[in-house]
């Protein structure tokens, strides 16, 4: 590669830049020259990294290094202080300060990434990464990680919240796999999957004759589940007379099988799930209050995926090891245009739907990487979805919008009709003015305020709501002198 001299127009520190790139008109950023110590930091040798393409060379970084080099160039102004994981290299987590070059009269750009290791206090190389099965680093799964971890030793009622596909059974797994009840069984029943007729019969069993058709007696599911752990997920679907029944258990430890008068002795912890506010249940007279009570002693809420973005790339690396070993194929990682696209989508279907749309490119790829173009045909299948076929609106529990409210960098690529910008239907139009680009924005007080207040004082959506990065987000909260108590306040 030949590329011009670039004149630097910032005021550099006083040392040599870590990571210099440089990009033509193709938008596509190459490595210029790389620094010793960052070679030795990430873990690559030496390899031969002058004219690597930036996003294969770091695929796995969170942000982007591309992204990050778009943003600064569109800005015109530096970004400092960011933190910037590799994930891929080592799992080192580095601080970074990225200044704009200037522009060649042949169009060439540069950019300058002076890196430095984080404080001791911050370094988090050593920080788990999944725990009980469940896998995230973000603040919300490190608050679903602690209840499990204090929960677990008691026998206390666990109703776990979240929204489908959210992995609410595997909290429950956890609770009991981590309490002294782990040598018993652990008995899973769906109640909205019995019909109301059988659930009574199923979850406290029956005796000979009882009904018609009941040509046995039959162990329900909570002697079965003696002294263990029975999960009752859809718990809002129970009929009432199965409540009734269900309160007994909970609070005297018998239960009386259909057709008998003889109550029986059980030792069970109960976990419920719910994927619907169990207090609205009550209001409307559908859940007995009594019961809610008595079910509600503990609870653990699992955020939606769309709230813990930052956990895609460890649930990325999760699932590819597992389809590995599964099919026997060695598909290594994701480009970090791929992992773009996986971080933009707001995923109505959360961690279910992830693994599900993983193991279908994992299944079609042909090659050890898989790119952004492998999720083509899923990615014209959610625009295919017209408003409201997600079910229950297009807003999510946290007010934020299920479609994607901004188009890709690479949508000409991605898209079969670049005029649509979102993934999962039509951008809404309070949103409309929120496309992420290069060009440089003006955010203000009273802007990010409004972001701040409908993302409820999550720094995420607020910045894609904004249509910004964090990075961004953050520079224009320190130039306005705004905190996150000024914000809340």
């Amino acid at each position: 590669m030949s590329e011009p001299e670039i004149m630097i127009d910032q005021q550099l520190p006083s040392r040599a830049p870590d990571l210099v790139v440089v990009a033509a008109t193709d938008a596509v950023w190459r490595v210029q020259q790389m620094s010793d110590r960052l070679l030795k930091w990430v873990g690559l040798g030496d390899l031969e990294i002058a004219g690597r393409e930036l996003r294969e060379l770091f695929a796995d970084v969170s942000p982007g290094l591309d992204y990050l080099s778009d943003e600064v160039i569109g800005e015109g102004e530096p970004i400092v202080d960011i933190e910037v994981d590799f994930r891929g290299q080592e799992g080192c987590r580095l601080l970074a300060d990225i200044l704009p070059g200037g522009i060649s009269d042949e169009g060439w750009r540069q950019v300058s990434f002076y890196f430095r290791q984080p404080p001791a206090g911050l370094a988090r190389r050593h920080e788990p990464r999944s725990r009980f099965g469940l896998v995230g680093n973000s603040p919300g799964m490190q608050e679903v990680f602690r209840k499990i971890a204090l929960y677990a030793e008691t026998d206390a009622s666990v109703v776990v919240t979240g929204e489908t596909g959210s992995g609410k059974e595997l909290v429950a797994r956890a609770l009991h796999e981590q309490s002294p009840r782990r040598d018993h069984a652990f008995v899973s029943v769906n109640c909205s999957a019995i019909s109301p007729e059988l659930l009574e019969s199923e979850l406290f069993g029956h005796e000979k004759g009882a009904f018609t058709g009941a040509v046995r007696s039959h162990k329900g599911r909570f002697e079965r589940a003696d002294r263990g752990t029975i999960f009752l997920d859809e718990v809002g679907d129970m009929p009432g007379s199965a409540q009734v029944k269900l309160l007994r258990v909970l609070e005297e430890g018998l239960l009386e099988r259909v057709g008998s008068e003889r109550p029986l002795q059980v030792d069970v912890r109960v976990v419920a799930a719910t994927n619907v506010p169990m207090e609205r249940a009550v209001q409307q007279g559908q859940f007995r209050a009594d019961l809610y009570h008595r079910l509600a002693v503990l609870r653990i809420h699992l955020p939606a995926l769309r709230q813990r973005l930052e956990d895609i790339p460890l649930l990325v690396e999760h699932f590819l090891g597992a389809f590995r070993r599964k099919y026997g194929r060695n598909v290594d990682r994701l480009t970090s245009e791929a992992m773009l696209l996986l971080r933009a989508y707001l995923w109505p279907g959360n961690i279910r739907e992830l693994r599900n749309v993983l193991e279908r490119v994992f299944i079609e790829s042909q090659s050890e990487v898989i790119g952004a173009r492998a999720f083509r045909e899923w990615v014209n299948e959610r625009q295919d979805f017209s408003p409201g076929d997600w079910g229950p609106g297009q807003l999510g529990n946290d007010g934020v919008a299920l479609s994607l409210p901004y188009p890709l960098a690479n949508d000409r690529v991605l898209l079969s009709r670049p005029e649509r910008l979102a993934l999962a239907g039509p951008m809404p139009e309070n949103l409309a003015g929120s496309a992420r680009t290069t060009r440089p924005v003006n955010l203000t007080a009273v802007s990010i305020r409004d972001a701040w207040s409908r993302s409820q004082g999550n720094l995420a959506s607020a910045a894609r709501l904004l249509g910004v990065h964090r990075a961004t987000l953050y520079r224009y909260m320190k130039k306005l002198d705004l905190t996150r108590g000024s914000l809340d306040s």
